[in-house]
């Protein structure tokens, strides 16, 4: 391996049971991911987080606007990853209502620049145009980065081809290189401090936002 800073990737779940297809195709694409990035000879190591864990603190971050000490953990890991890893099923014809209230709790400006590999997953290939027209468009509000090649797996991917697509092997391992190169030519991030006031309250945050979160209130 090379000597370059290891690259951390934040994986983001935001399927609702246990175990879940979500998180099956959430593991699949951070695996091919790593192994990408080990064929450039980048060193890479991923943060897996069920959003499901933290339905109750993204909840009650809404409301109060105040976050827990644990979600506030969670999303300085996510926010100052190399990278992200976005996988979320599709209800109603677009992303999940835990999905979207997890987005609606980052700093507007959190992702900015940052490359996203987008993965969804479904009972039929019929939904898989949602990850162009909903959750792509939430990552360009956002300023993120989005690769070109969202992951759709329907039920069908699973134990076989796709209903006529190229096998869910394939668009993983496609989807994985584009975030593997997009990782590699940026400069890796630094490590936030998580005890840096700057890391928690961001640009418009109070530092009674900061107690708050610390209390765990």
């Amino acid at each position: 391996m090379s000597d370059m800073a290891e690259r951390r990737i934040a994986v983001i779940s935001a399927g609702l049971s246990n175990p879940s297809s979500t998180r099956m195709l959430a593991d699949r694409l951070t695996g091919a991911t790593i192994a990408a990035l080990g064929e450039r000879e980048i060193e890479a190591t991923a943060d897996v987080f069920e959003l499901r864990d933290y339905a109750h603190a993204i909840t009650d971050n809404l409301l109060t606007g105040f976050a827990s000490a644990e979600l506030e953990s969670m999303i300085n890991t996510v926010v100052s990853a190399d990278a992200i890893i976005a996988v979320t099923p599709i209800f109603s014809t677009s992303y999940s209502g835990l999905f979207k209230s997890f987005i609606d709790v980052l700093e507007p400006d959190a992702l900015t620049g940052k490359p996203v590999l987008i993965g969804a997953n479904a009972g039929t290939p019929r939904h898989s145009l949602a990850i162009d027209y909903a959750i792509r468009p939430l990552f360009a509000y956002l300023h993120a980065d989005a690769v070109s090649t969202g992951v759709f797996a329907a039920s069908s991917d699973w134990g076989g081809t796709g209903d006529g697509v190229a096998p869910l092997g394939t668009r993983v391992e496609k989807g994985a290189r584009e975030l593997a190169e997009a990782v590699a030519r940026r400069e890796p991030t630094a490590s936030a401090d998580p005890f840096d006031p700057a890391v928690y309250l961001g640009e418009g945050r109070s530092f009674g936002h900061l107690l708050g979160g610390l209390a765990g209130e």
